[in-house]
């Protein structure tokens, strides 16, 4: 019996994706019941390549509205359609993709890897335009915040976060309850050019929004409304109504995605 059922299994090859998306048209990345995921597109794009390829496994979640410089997931293919390179696959998958969706690399990985299981870290980073004025190549990717910020405060409060905390206080309340809303951040800092502020945010996991509130209180530290040495007080009260804001969806980006040991890349 058992030779038999192995006459029907179908020998698969599998790649790692890298992929780059402008989240504004999308709910998130997963395949929604309503609305259009970044996954769905992507999925599509492979069933008119190879018939019959499955689900996709993404590193990550993102909201909607949130865009994604370094996304990873992986597919199998079956070995018998396979009749062309990995670089060709990025280039023959973009070819049935929109302009906002793109496979920036694509290459062979052992059977065994997982996009999400063997995921050590992500990078996240956020986009704040600090000017009076708006810049508009930026409305789509960056936070307008025309009040001006007390950067050396908000550094203060950054360097609060780095470590292993619960991080309820700053994460927005799913409809069903966390195992653990204990998190270890490696990374949390702030860089200034001019009128563009961008907050580096690196972690070995992140619950829902919970970047989003990180930023939005650092932000209400630079407006004087939240102290610096109250982030301390914030994380051990583990509830979200005392923090700051949540910072808009569109400033975020998922940069990329860290695997090995370790689980850190190198600052950039």
């Amino acid at each position: 019996m058992l030779s038999v059922e192995c006459s029907f299994l179908v020998e698969t090859l599998k790649f790692k994706l890298v992929i780059a998306h402008d989240g504004a048209a999308y709910q998130g990345w997963q395949v929604q019941k309503t609305g259009t995921g970044v996954q769905e597109l992507i999925e599509t794009a492979l069933g008119k390549l190879f018939p019959g390829v499955g689900r996709i496994q993404g590193s990550s979640r993102t909201d909607t509205g949130v865009h994604a410089l370094g996304m990873v997931a992986h597919v199998e293919i079956p070995r018998a359609q396979f009749k062309m390179s990995a670089v060709k696959l990025a280039l023959a998958l973009n070819a049935h993709l929109p302009e906002d969706i793109r496979v920036v690399s694509a290459a062979r990985c052992p059977a065994s890897f997982h996009a999400r299981f063997d995921a050590k870290g992500k990078q996240y980073r956020y986009f704040v335009w600090n000017h009076r004025a708006m810049n508009p190549l930026r409305r789509h990717t960056a936070w307008h915040v025309p009040l001006k910020l007390d950067l050396e405060a908000m550094r203060a409060a950054a360097k609060l976060f780095p470590g292993k905390h619960d991080f309820k206080s700053f994460a927005a309340s799913r409809n069903y309850e966390m195992e653990s809303t204990v998190r270890t951040l490696t990374r949390c800092d702030i860089r200034r050019s001019g009128a563009l502020l961008t907050f580096t945010i690196e972690g070995d996991g992140f619950l829902y929004k919970m970047c989003r509130g990180i930023v939005g209180t650092l932000v209400q530290v630079g407006q004087g409304k939240i102290a610096p040495a109250d982030i301390k007080t914030i994380l051990a009260h583990r509830d979200r109504r005392v923090a700051g804001m949540s910072a808009p969806a569109h400033g975020l980006v998922l940069w990329k995605v860290f695997y090995g040991p370790g689980g850190r890349p190198p600052k950039t």
